[in-house]
């Protein structure tokens, strides 16, 4: 059997993502860093929302298609800075998904789509702009919540907590809750959102 656009332009974002110079180290293996990450958000998002669109499913597995192209120390170490790097990357994302999609025969609208979906345009007014910022969430706090807290003051934990809390929708939250978290994470947690 022929495989479908679908598979096929999620094998493409794959193979791009699998040449991640960054690796991450789980379960005693190393994978490409945002091969795992990509791996880990249409994982999430399929959790989250088992009937997510094709263009919602591509979109979160592209979320940071080729990330390390652009490094953070190319912008100035602000909070200006921080977000034109932001920016710069969305717009790559979006790009580089969209030559992909292109390539395999998708049409103008769906690329489009797409690309609105990887720039989180709207979130809290387009369903599927926010349930994008969900998973993104839900990614960090089930994935990478616990490696960030070891590493910073409870202050700035429940700072970061706090703003990722309220990018969230309820649905969001309430499936945050859902995650099993160290007695220690999950006090923090408390606090923030009390």
């Amino acid at each position: 059997m022929e495989p479908t656009k679908f598979e096929i332009a999620i094998a493409l974002i794959d193979k791009k993502n699998s040449e991640d110079i960054n690796s991450y180290h789980s379960h005693g293996l190393d994978f490409p860093k945002e091969l795992l990450y990509s791996q880990r958000m249409s994982q999430k998002l399929l959790q989250f929302k088992s009937n997510a669109s094709r263009a919602l499913q591509i979109a979160s597995r592209a979320q940071h298609i080729c990330r390390w192209k652009i490094a953070r120390d190319e912008y100035p170490m602000d909070r200006v800075g921080y977000l034109k790097w932001r920016e710069t990357l969305k717009k790559m994302h979006a790009e580089i998904t969209a030559e992909i999609l292109k390539e395999v025969g998708y049409d103008d609208e769906f690329i489009e789509r797409v690309s609105f979906l990887i720039n989180k345009k709207l979130i809290k007014k387009n369903e599927e702009s926010q349930t994008i910022e969900d998973v993104i969430c839900l990614v960090f706090l089930d994935y990478y919540f616990e490696e960030f807290a070891a590493k910073h003051e409870d202050e700035k934990v429940i700072d970061i907590l706090q703003k990722t809390w309220k990018k969230m929708s309820k649905e969001g939250q309430a499936e945050a809750l859902r995650i099993k978290f160290s007695d220690k994470s999950l006090a923090l947690i408390k606090e923030a959102i009390s």
